[in-house]
């Protein structure tokens, strides 16, 4: 029991650093930058202002969600490192791949 109550602690430690974790990303060139955190929270958006244009607004959306997607693919490999770091040794076999339950 107290290897499942360590693991449980250790389990919430990590989650609750996932929000110290994060990472960033661009498209455009560097035109859109975006910055997120391990709990998937958008901490920064920078868009160059030559994309403020409102004829290149198609353009800028596309951008925009471009470095939101490569952002949130970043760090959900982030998190999972540190997930597995935590969880090393104490489950036999390893962490199973928790993205299909949202981590």
């Amino acid at each position: 029991m107290s290897k499942l109550r360590e693991m449980q602690e250790k389990m919430q430690e990590a989650q609750d650093n996932l929000a110290h974790i994060k990472t960033s990303a661009e498209a455009g060139a560097g035109m859109v930058k975006v910055t997120v955190n391990g709990k998937k929270q958008i901490l920064s958006l920078d868009i160059d202002a030559d994309l403020l244009n409102p004829q290149d607004k198609e353009m800028a959306q596309d951008l925009i969600i471009a470095a939101v997607n490569k952002a949130l693919i970043e760090i959900d490999d982030l998190a999972k490192d540190q997930m597995q770091k935590v969880t090393e040794g104490m489950i036999p076999g390893g962490l199973p791949d928790m993205s299909k339950f949202g981590f």
